[in-house]
């Protein structure tokens, strides 16, 4: 396991440590930040049976370790960002999907907007590296998001919160420090 995806990954569990099924999360039945259909998905693509909320709740660390890692850390080629923006890009995917996070950062380096994480994106990701302006910018754009959702007052703080801490851990990293 990469550095940066250990990094991403202890940041992510922070925030998606536990069980979840609230009836107004649009996400559903949720252990550690894997949602119920992500589950299914992820048996069905291993040959296992279909799991139902129980054995969401049993989930193995090493499901939950190989869910991130395919379908949000790779899905969003981090291990070819800078490190800071790799952290925010990773935390976003897990919260809000892979082409939102996708398409938070190409706004934010001035890539073409079309939630796929390509050439000219990686590009302009590492022109803007891990600067200061660019983790603000991708945390604003953010909040600006989470903002729009008609699920806002019920759960706003708490991804404002989670954005401002994947904020400061992504700047202590551009700092050269560690999240």
């Amino acid at each position: 396991m990469s550095e940066a995806f250990a990094r991403g990954l202890a940041f992510v569990l922070r925030w998606e440590g536990g069980w979840s099924d609230h009836p107004q999360d649009p996400g559903g039945a949720t252990m550690k930040g894997v949602t119920l259909a992500t589950f299914i998905a992820w048996c069905a693509a291993q040959g296992r049976p279909k799991p139902d909320k129980q054995t969401l709740k049993n989930i193995s660390d090493a499901d939950v370790q190989a869910i991130y890692r395919r379908n949000y850390w790779d899905a969003c080629r981090c291990d070819q960002l800078p490190p800071a923006l790799a952290l925010l890009v990773f935390d976003m995917a897990v919260n809000a999907g892979p082409g939102r996070a996708a398409r938070i950062l190409q706004a934010t380096v001035g890539a073409t907007v079309d939630g796929a994480i390509g050439p000219q994106t990686l590009g302009k990701a590492a022109q803007a590296g891990g600067s200061t302006a660019a983790v603000v910018e991708f945390s604003a754009r953010r909040g600006l998001h989470y903002g729009s959702l008609s699920t806002f007052k019920t759960f706003g703080l708490g991804w404002m919160r989670r954005c401002c801490d994947a904020e400061a851990a992504a700047l202590a990293l551009a700092e050269g420090g560690s999240a």
